[in-house]
């Protein structure tokens, strides 16, 4: 289904949904290009609508990237635990010959911080011919959809959040673990937060929560286990094959993702984030952070 987005000045947008409940793709739009703000503005507001938008062909070096990303809001720095390629402070090379862990695993980036990032921006540079898909789900319609008992539950639920997680498990070489345990951190979130733009309730979960409040150690697994297989539901999500020059932003507050480790060849992509705040549960409480700074990561690099 195609349709276009129209503003009091007539800029126009023109938008194809690709999935029922979640994912667009904006036709016609060169994010290296000088864009109006009302074309910046169509665009966030269709991201915060389909909660993640596909632009493919785009062609960006760093520098049209971070000038796109920006448009948005404060960048972050590449990663809080990796530091970005010489001279691109602001980048994190998703690359699968390098290093770092692997993201095959339903998550929501940085929550191991209390103010993981807004909106994530990945452009692809490299992509296998065949596997090295992405999905994303909705965590609002998700939250939206939940029998009344189990959402009055999970509103008041608080979980742990750290970077030592399904990220670092037992499968990893001993160096990537020790490398990304090296500077632990840890956050408190509510298990459903309130978007800061929307106000729409979605839930904050994802391989980074290990651990529920005032539940047992299992119960506490138990209780975000089912929340998960709610959130993850192929009703709340969308399936992205990759296309060289694609450009995808979501929503990091209302959506978790989960990148399909079923390839061979080579795959690299270049990913910028912004800033988002610290987030909020229906009952006003913010999150915590327990373990770690990420000031820096936060602040960019002076912006």
């Amino acid at each position: 289904m195609t349709q276009t987005i129209e503003n009091p000045t007539a800029t126009r947008v023109r938008i194809r949904q690709v999935a029922g409940n979640i994912g667009a793709e904006i036709l016609d739009v060169d994010a290296g290009a000088q864009l109006s703000d009302e074309v910046i503005g169509e665009l966030r507001q269709a991201l915060l609508t389909h909660k993640v938008i596909f632009l493919r062909g785009q062609d960006l070096g760093y520098d049209q990237l971070v000038a796109f990303g920006k448009r948005f809001g404060t960048l972050t720095l590449g990663h809080p635990i990796y530091g970005g390629p010489e001279g691109k402070p602001l980048l994190r090379e998703m690359d699968s010959r390098g290093e770092g862990t692997r993201a095959n695993y339903w998550h929501a980036d940085f929550t191991y911080m209390d103010n993981p990032p807004a909106f994530a921006f990945l452009h692809n540079v490299v992509c296998p011919e065949v596997g090295g898909d992405t999905i994303w789900a909705n965590t609002g319609a998700a939250y939206r959809d939940l029998p009344e008992g189990l959402r009055t539950l999970a509103d008041g639920l608080r979980v742990i959040h750290s970077n030592d997680s399904d990220f670092t498990d037992a499968t990893y070489d001993g160096d990537v673990r020790t490398k990304y345990l090296k500077n632990r951190f840890a956050a408190e979130h509510p298990a459903v937060r309130v978007h800061p733009e929307t106000g729409e309730r979605c839930l904050l979960l994802g391989g980074f929560a290990r651990a529920v409040n005032g539940y047992t150690p299992q119960a506490g697994r138990d209780l975000l286990r089912i929340l998960t297989e709610y959130a993850t539901k192929p009703e709340y999500t969308v399936r992205w094959k990759w296309q060289k020059g694609d450009l995808v932003i979501w929503d990091n507050q209302a959506t978790l993702h989960y990148a399909i480790r079923d390839y061979t060849e080579h795959r690299r992509g270049e990913r910028v984030t912004v800033a988002g705040p610290t987030t909020v549960g229906v009952d006003g409480a913010p999150a915590v952070t327990l373990q770690g700074n990420t000031s820096e990561f936060v602040a960019g690099t002076g912006m």
